[in-house]
């Protein structure tokens, strides 16, 4: 029986991955608070497909936006209408999506051990899955893979253990990979897991924090949204729940804690970017993390890790108040930058969530720091938006290397002090 062709084009149209054909990334930069309120009240026009990839902060207006290319010449319209200044960053955003899709293509299965995996890439699920197998059989003793829930979808969620043995050691906590299309967050870790179990007995100061401490790493909270990003659209950013009774899927995972949960810096509209679900810990990827946190009472620290920006940031962001731990936790700040901008230059910003950037509720180091976790710290990792999620590989590895300075900056100071 031959298949109709309205079928096949139909599944084809089903399973074909999003393009971004000349789509681009605006850079604007308003030059008051009037101009920055009428561009970001184009978010909620639906019919213009806007993402904005960069929301304005107290300090800083500009606002990067990714316009579809049916969009552009309304947009540009409007934009000079109202005399608002924008650049353009990206002028064809499928280029990049081409360039990054041909690296991955040149991942071979020669890629069967820790040493001929290629760190400076970008990789799939299933790689990276694998790769974790082959790190615990590479490092027995010291590295435990370990599942603590299972996805939407149905894909395990799983954590590396770095442990030299012991219970209820007092541990730190360090995920990435909770907005699926924050490709460098994920790519980073990966290549500090290898060097947490590469330096242990090498590095005096891993030596004696493993001796002393575990540490507890989830590569990617958002495995179903990180898939989505492979197969079919590169600028997922949510999960992908369905909601009873809602057209549109997902949820932003790091609007979903119990801290300020659906206040400022969230939507209750489930077809937006921010979207903060319909009750806290909805999402399985939230509950996870919630149930371990829980169970685990000797966590000193909590360190999630996302991109872009170059900040690092601590609570709070469903308030503006400072934390009652306020100025430590900016001084370790402040160190840990110190440490990370030593190797390349590179210059990141410190501050409170709701200073740095702005107000954020229902995140996931403003709850953990509720929790009695202190030292609760977010990183915002390359770049300020030239290339933006869409990092090129050839800065995946100076991103990591650097990261890890402030990494074990802040590390040292939670050893020192648990």
């Amino acid at each position: 029986m031959r298949t109709p062709l309205v079928f096949v084009a139909l599944l084809v149209a089903i399973n074909a991955q999003r393009g971004f054909e000349g789509d681009q990334v605006f850079r604007i930069t308003p030059r008051d608070e009037e101009q920055m309120v009428l561009v970001m009240s184009l978010e909620d026009q639906e019919h213009l497909q806007l993402d904005i990839w960069r929301r304005p902060v107290k300090s800083d207006l500009i606002i990067d936006v990714h316009v579809p290319e049916n969009s552009l010449q309304s947009f540009k319209v409007f934009l000079e209408h109202n005399g608002i200044q924008y650049s353009v960053m990206i002028e064809d955003l499928q280029v990049l999506v081409d360039d990054e899709k041909a690296k991955l293509e040149q991942v071979t299965m020669m890629e069967r051990t820790t040493s001929s995996f290629n760190y400076g890439n970008y990789h799939t699920l299933d790689e990276i899955y694998s790769w974790m197998d082959s790190l615990a059989v590479e490092f027995p003793g010291l590295v435990e893979k370990q599942q603590i829930g299972t996805s939407f979808e149905g894909r395990p969620l799983y954590v590396l253990k770095f442990s030299t043995g012991g219970t209820g050691r007092p541990a730190i906590w360090i995920d990435s990979g909770i907005h699926a299309r924050e490709w460098v967050s994920p790519a980073s870790a990966i290549w500090m897991a290898m060097k947490i179990s590469s330096d242990y007995g090498r590095d005096p100061f891993i030596t004696a924090l493993l001796r002393k401490m575990d540490i507890y790493m989830e590569i990617l909270v958002n495995p179903d949204g990180y898939v989505y990003t492979h197969t079919k659209n590169r600028m997922w950013r949510k999960t992908r729940s369905l909601i009873p009774g809602k057209k549109c899927v997902g949820v932003d995972a790091n609007r979903n804690f119990d801290a300020g949960f659906g206040g400022p810096g969230t939507s209750n509209n489930p077809c937006m970017e921010t979207y903060h679900g319909p009750y806290p810990n909805s999402e399985p990827e939230v509950a996870a993390i919630v149930n371990f946190v829980q169970s685990h009472r000797n966590i000193k620290s909590f360190v999630t890790i996302h991109s872009y920006s170059q900040l690092l940031m601590f609570p709070f962001g469903y308030k503006c108040v400072p934390p009652a731990d306020y100025q430590e936790l900016e001084a370790l700040a402040k160190t840990a930058v110190s440490s990370l901008t030593t190797l390349y230059g590179t210059r990141f910003k410190i501050g409170s969530i709701c200073e740095a950037i702005y107000q954020a509720s229902g995140g996931s180091i403003d709850w953990t720091y509720d929790q009695g976790i202190k030292y609760s710290f977010a990183f915002e990792l390359r770049d300020t938006g030239r290339y933006g999620f869409m990092l090129p590989t050839r800065l995946i590895l100076p991103t990591a290397q650097e990261t890890w300075l402030a990494m074990k900056t802040i590390m040292e100071h939670v050893s020192n002090r648990s």
